[in-house]
């Protein structure tokens, strides 16, 4: 690394060669202990179910998959031969974000989304992408909403119950069975579910690194953990801890909504990588590490996307992004450079941080130690597979990590429409 980039970034407490080992002692640690009923970083969710033993065959299933803004809605049927297709797909917005509903109002506007696919299926899966206390009935009862929805009445409602009531309300005939999940389980099931032809697995694993970032797998059954059977667990990666922050991290987090949450996540994920980037160039530029005049141009950017980050290190001579603009008006042979590596460096931790958590969830399953039954891992998001060099450095980190210290075998894969397949299979799973 430039001499000048190491020195900045150690005098702020960056690790550039984060040592990941020892985050992944650190988060098998805290997975036990949350496991074990112990207060912990990450919540370990139960969701007491698994990946079907059969392929879907012969049934159609109502997906809905709502999260953000976006509720999309659509019917999935698998054929005689498992194959899937996708009918009736339609998108609109997310009850909550126009003004608040009450309790009603809110399921009600669910049943007018879903018109479209009324009585087209007994079946439900819901992938629900907020924070819920999954029932083992399949059920989830709700933590609580971005700040985006208002709908504080649904604060700790059963969604399936709720939903259920309001689709009979509006001429459902149809008894449903409603399944809820979230999007790591939906990854992790559409991995179980359409499987590399030849290829066989000894468990999965759904990890979304996007503008969120979370992890689920497979946990067998164990003494240690009393009364708890095989099943998924959702492990809400993004609230893990126990690892060193930088003063950049920190300088961020105070910024943020709401600071001292999320930790793990806001060095990691799409959401935060641009902001974590714009608080390291801002702080070089005021300390003077780039020659004056890029440093004055560098202070005048008020803020950084990821997609603007990204745009500079895939082509940091391009005039394109922001950063690249700026330095091609000012900027010396050694300023590129230095911004280049200052900017690496937060995508390469994000991908050390991504290899510790797929690393520990291996670990944790149990699984993968024959090399002709790799654990099979889903991954979803558009900060993993199109950030600079992320999906590259994960491989590599996680062949030494696993295959070559630990003789545990892994394979990544990515399938289309993955969160809608994985919800289909979570519909037709009987509680």
């Amino acid at each position: 690394m430039n001499n000048a980039a190491a020195a900045f970034l150690g005098k702020h407490n960056f690790n550039t060669h984060l040592d990941i080992n020892s985050v992944v002692d650190a988060m098998l640690f805290d997975m036990d202990e949350g496991l074990s009923g112990r207060p912990a970083a990450e919540d370990m969710i139960k969701t007491f179910c698994n990946p079907p033993d059969r392929p879907a065959a012969g049934e159609s299933v109502i997906v809905i998959d709502a999260g953000g803004t976006n509720f999309r809605s659509c019917l999935v049927t698998f054929d005689q031969q498992g194959k899937a297709s996708i009918d009736f797909m339609e998108k609109t917005r997310m009850p909550g974000i126009e003004r608040e509903l009450n309790r009603k109002e809110f399921f009600d506007q669910f049943a007018e989304n879903l018109e479209h696919l009324k009585d087209k299926s007994a079946n439900i899966g819901f992938c629900f992408s907020y924070p819920m206390t999954i029932t083992e009935d399949g059920d989830g009862v709700l933590i609580g909403f971005s700040k985006e929805i208002k709908a504080p009445e649904v604060v700790g409602c059963h969604i399936g119950k709720e939903l259920s009531k309001a689709l009979a309300a509006h001429g459902w005939t149809k008894k449903v069975n409603i399944s809820l999940l979230n999007d790591t389980v939906a990854a992790l099931l559409a991995g179980a579910a359409c499987p590399d032809e030849g290829c066989r697995y000894s468990s999965y694993i759904g990890f979304i690194l996007g503008t969120g970032m979370n992890g689920a797998y497979i946990q067998p059954a164990d003494p240690a953990y009393k009364g708890l059977k095989e099943q998924i667990i959702v492990c809400e990666s993004g609230k893990f801890d126990k690892v060193s922050r930088s003063d950049f991290d920190m300088e961020y987090d105070r910024k943020s909504v709401k600071p001292g949450s999320s930790i793990m996540e806001k060095m990691c994920s799409g959401a935060y990588l641009g902001p974590v980037g714009y608080e390291v160039i801002h702080a070089a530029a005021s300390e003077g590490v780039f020659s004056p005049k890029f440093c004055d141009s560098l202070l005048k950017i008020e803020s950084l996307t990821l997609i603007e980050l990204d745009k500079f290190l895939h082509g940091p001579y391009g005039t394109n992004s922001i950063l690249g603009a700026k330095a091609a008006e000012s900027a010396t042979p050694e300023d590129y450079d230095i911004l280049f590596q200052l900017l690496d460096a937060v995508v390469e931790r994000s991908a050390r941080l991504s290899a510790a958590i797929l690393a520990a969830c291996v670990i944790k399953s149990g699984r993968g130690k024959k090399s002709t039954e790799p654990v099979c891992i889903l991954c979803d998001g558009t900060t993993f597979f199109k950030t600079y060099k992320i999906q590259e450095r994960v491989k590599g980190y996680l062949e030494d990590l696993l295959v070559r210290q630990r003789n545990l075998h892994y394979q990544i894969i990515e399938r289309d429409n993955d969160i809608t397949l994985g919800a289909a299979i979570a519909g037709l799973i009987k509680k």
